[in-house]
């Protein structure tokens, strides 16, 4: 950025060449991050009776009604629990690899 100032680039070059790129992926891994976090605590408000209220579903509310029968009927508590694991490794997932499709940083071969 220094050297972009002294050979006179105006700040707005400076801004769309050189800060954004370089802030785009730290800005796409937090913004994924917080979209699973959020996942997250939707489904830990309804397991608590707090969150989406019945008729409505949520994968919360599914855990909760399935946490009874989880040693006899064990696809009622397992199968809402791992459809929220695989939706949050979903999204870390998506946030990871558009971080490496962002990052000017790295080297690319194109074939």
């Amino acid at each position: 950025m220094v050297a972009a100032r002294a050979i006179g680039a105006r700040d707005r070059r400076v801004i769309f060449r050189h800060m954004i790129p370089n802030a785009m992926g730290p800005i796409v891994v937090n913004a994924t991050l917080t979209v699973a976090n959020a996942i997250l605590i939707e489904s830990a408000l309804s397991f608590l009776g707090l969150g989406i209220q019945p008729p409505e579903v949520s994968l919360g509310s599914l855990i909760n009604q399935g946490q009874g029968a989880a040693t006899t009927e064990w696809w009622l508590f397992a199968f809402p629990s791992g459809v929220l694991v695989l939706i949050i490794l979903a999204v870390n997932f998506v946030g990871d690899g558009l971080r490496d499709a962002l990052d000017p940083r790295q080297t690319r071969v194109r074939a």
